[in-house]
């Protein structure tokens, strides 16, 4: 039996990388005579980078960019001749934020634009950037302060590039951005496609859980609009571009970004339709599973480019009740890796080792729909489900 193994990453948990391991682990435990895929996923956010890296071969590297807060931070990303691959996230991704600091409008975006300029001396032609999970909420202005940009009030004074500035930009200049910029290739991997304002915009939508009071919203989407007004208006409706608290908006209009579509994209870098084609059971996964996973999160993204007579099947973290009934789409049944209410922090702390125990289990319930069809299977037999 051949098995791909495809999840995305459990978010402030475990990377798509972990989680598929730890998937291994448990259905080896059943089937060791198995041969095992692992193509761990990313659709832009948490994850995109190492499981990009991991399958394209492309090599970690670090340095240091302005952080959300001005300080230095520690930023990896991975790199292979002129190509590199890097998350928003990692800079500035929500997961770093603690609790009592998520203040999207007052988080600095700025070292987004220095990785891109630090890859543009070391000859980078084409890079490609996860925008998702980030923990800010600035129409892009701090990356485009970090590339060179300069941002004006209506005195001709210099105006820090951070959210809660945006509605006393009056005017700004490029006259200091790089040239090079001009030979560069950039495409930006997103799960979304909400335009930059308006009601299904990057504020009502995204910027509440990153800790925008409600009672802000119309005033902080008002202000993003007028800044695109005076910036590119054609970018307020180009879809997308609310991605990253408007970070996508920013690097189109910047650097001339283009947009892709989240997990097919990655999953066209990956040569995933010919890799599937091998295997006889496919499993997929994320932190939680519900119906905004339907749009097109990474295991329903995965399950409509599996041809149909594989089975798939789901290990989660979570399963929320406003799923439907299974089977959805083309995953058979989904398992979640929570066996009884425990502390948030002692829960996620436990993610491998839940996972592995689900997966045995799923593997056992595979064993077992096996052995009731044509009695005792050996164990690297295939499944018909």
């Amino acid at each position: 039996m051949r098995i791909l193994i495809a999840p995305d990453s459990f978010k402030e948990s475990l990377s798509a990388l972990q989680v598929s391991k730890a998937i291994k682990s448990g259905f080896s435990k059943v089937f060791p005579l198995a041969s095992y895929d692992l193509l761990p996923l990313g659709d832009g956010g948490e994850g995109t980078v190492e499981s990009l890296a991991h399958v394209l071969k492309l090599t970690p590297q670090l340095t240091e960019v302005t952080g959300p807060f001005g300080e230095l931070t520690q930023v990896t990303y991975a790199l292979r001749d002129d190509m590199a691959v890097f998350e928003m996230a990692d800079i500035v991704g929500l997961e770093k934020i603690p609790m009592g600091k998520r203040d999207p409008l007052n988080v600095r975006t700025h070292g987004v634009g220095e990785l891109i300029l630090h890859l543009i001396e070391r000859g980078v032609k084409h890079i490609l950037i996860g925008i998702g999970g980030s923990a800010s909420h600035d129409g892009g202005i701090g990356m485009a302060a970090g590339l060179g940009v300069q941002f004006f009030d209506e005195d001709g004074k210099i105006v820090e590039a951070i959210g809660s500035n945006i509605g006393r930009i009056t005017n700004f200049s490029t006259a200091l951005l790089s040239p090079s910029l001009k030979g560069v290739q950039i495409e930006l991997i997103t799960d979304v496609d909400n335009p930059l304002c308006g009601p299904n915009g990057a504020t009502f939508v995204f910027a509440g859980q990153k800790g925008l009071p409600l009672s802000d919203f119309d005033k902080v989407d008002s202000a993003m609009q007028s800044l695109y007004e005076l910036i590119n208006p054609d970018i307020i409706e180009h879809a997308g571009a609310g991605a990253g608290g408007g970070m996508a908006a920013g690097l189109v209009h910047f650097v001339g970004a283009e947009i892709r579509k989240g997990i097919d994209f990655v999953l066209d870098k990956l040569n995933f339709d010919e890799k599937v084609k091998k295997a006889d059971l496919v499993i997929v996964g994320e932190g939680r599973m519900d119906r905004q996973s339907l749009t097109g999160k990474t295991p329903i993204g995965v399950a409509r480019r599996t041809p149909k007579k594989i089975p798939i099947i789901a290990i989660c973290g979570s399963l929320a009740n406003d799923l439907p009934a299974f089977p959805i789409e083309t995953i058979r049944a989904a398992f979640p890796i929570i066996a009884e209410i425990r502390d948030v922090q002692e829960t996620l702390a436990r993610a491998e080792e839940n996972i592995s125990r689900t997966a045995e289990q799923v593997a056992r319930i595979v064993q077992l729909a096996k052995e009731v069809d044509n009695g005792p299977v050996q164990t690297d037999e295939l499944l018909v489900l």
